[in-house]
């Protein structure tokens, strides 16, 4: 089955406005019940999960940086989970603004390109086309945080409901 990996693109930008529009309802809250900052972003669903931070900065990190290997470009780098609210905001805007740079060409016969890439800890380094790659790792994992992201903040009392995953629209 045939798909336009172009199209990602934007359910990926989508995305990164859903996890900006999550993060400024959870700083909102935190000022509400007059929880710190750097205490909000370290929230977690259980102790043994990675914090609200790790979430945020895996959203911001993977929907850049997968269209980019997928189109052959040069990938944005990391950041890193140790920004304040504002930084991630910065950086979930920035990678917006690189989306926004993607042109469908770039993405035109490049579904069966070999891609190796290294999970985790580099244990792992399977070479799978780009389009697999895309389509089904990194999108499932972009939800997956978001999601995570979503659940860490409700759990936290924060008044989330389902519409606000749709914050960029239907």
């Amino acid at each position: 089955m045939a798909v336009n990996l172009f199209n990602f693109v934007d359910l990926y930008s989508r995305v990164l406005t859903t996890a900006s529009h999550l993060l400024k309802k959870g700083a909102e809250h935190a000022v509400a019940t007059r929880v710190g900052e750097h205490d909000m972003l370290d929230w977690r669903l259980i102790g043994d999960m990675k914090p609200l931070r790790f979430q945020i900065m895996v959203v911001c990190n993977f929907a850049q940086q997968w269209p980019a290997r997928v189109a052959g470009i040069t990938v944005p780098p990391n950041i890193t989970d140790t920004l304040t609210a504002a930084e991630f905001e910065a950086s979930l805007s920035a990678a917006k603004q690189f989306l926004s740079t993607l042109q469908p060409e770039q993405f035109t016969g490049r579904d069966d390109v070999p891609v190796k890439f290294a999970i985790g800890d580099g244990t792992m380094q399977p070479t799978l086309p780009a389009g697999q790659w895309l389509t089904v790792f990194a999108t499932t994992n972009l939800y997956f945080h978001l999601s995570t992201a979503y659940g860490i903040l409700r759990a936290k009392g924060v008044p989330l409901g389902k519409t606000d995953l749709f914050a960029s629209g239907l």
